[in-house]
């Protein structure tokens, strides 16, 4: 399938990325870069350029950073990739996933997986296909590209202050295979290794608490204001009422107050990674 646009009429991200491709690799200082070339410096085949082109195939995420980096063009291909990625999600996603990259501080509490800004590639892999059977390959691997490009806000110069409780059974939970796992859970202990960010795990005996049935992410903006995003099966809720935002932090920092220190947490994922 090709370009398409928006349905107001105006060019799509994806159409955007594409364009200013073209125009960037034609309009190179000094003589035209063909395919080939291009991809000879962005370390691809000429295949993958022509499809990024003409919108035939997912846009790889390693390729809009390097894009900038050949073009020098200060994070545009980025900023296009990210908005084509916001794009393939319905619209209460795409508004969730904008607040995230402009929040400073983003708490997530989960009784089930580990959550999207922290998954390894393998590991959403083994979600999404369990989750869609019947996709493709390409299918999976766009949705996992798309999964993994919304983790570029903890990589900034100023990435926002990360909490995260992790009930044991997530850390205890099989997910694809034992490698898999194991690269999971190595991959938890570098996040809780950044001066940004905790990780906690609150213990299988700890009491139930007002969070307990779904996941749960609050998002506070460079305003100081929070909200609560409240996932469920195949849907998802933004919840902007300062009441029960404000329940619902008393309700994180109980648990969080039950939930090991980040040290004990740390010492729990790597028995677990330890013994798969």
């Amino acid at each position: 399938m090709g370009l398409e646009q928006s349905s107001e009429g105006a060019p799509s991200p994806r159409q955007q990325f594409a364009e200013a491709l073209r125009s960037a690799r034609e309009l190179h200082p000094g003589s035209t870069l063909s395919q080939t070339d291009l991809a000879r410096k962005a370390r691809t085949s000429k295949s993958t350029i022509s499809r990024v082109e003409t919108g035939t195939g997912p846009i790889p995420p390693e390729l809009p950073p390097l894009f900038d980096q050949v073009f020098a063009t200060d994070g545009l291909f980025k900023r296009l990739y990210e908005d084509t990625v916001a794009q393939s999600f319905p619209e209460l996603y795409r508004r969730r996933m904008a607040l995230e990259r402009e929040a400073v501080a983003v708490w997530e509490w989960s009784p089930t997986i580990v959550p999207g800004l922290l998954q390894t590639g393998g590991y959403a892999r083994a979600i999404l296909r369990k989750g869609d059977p019947r996709a493709s390959d390409r299918e999976i691997s766009a949705n996992v590209g798309a999964r993994l490009a919304r983790q570029d806000v903890l990589r900034g110069a100023a990435p926002p202050d990360v909490r995260v409780v992790l009930c044991e059974s997530v850390i205890r939970r099989r997910v694809g295979t034992h490698e898999v796992m194991r690269d999971q859970l190595a991959t938890l202990l570098a996040h809780g290794e950044r001066a940004t960010t905790r990780i906690q795990i609150l213990p299988l005996d700890a009491e139930a608490h007002l969070l307990i049935e779904w996941p749960v992410t609050f998002l506070t903006g460079p305003n100081h204001v929070t909200m609560v995003c409240v996932e469920a099966y195949r849907s998802a809720a933004i919840i902007d009422d300062q009441e029960p935002v404000r329940a619902a932090v008393r309700a994180y920092d109980g648990v969080t107050s039950e939930a090991l220190s980040a040290r004990d947490s740390a010492d729990l994922i790597r028995d677990q990674m330890e013994s798969l």
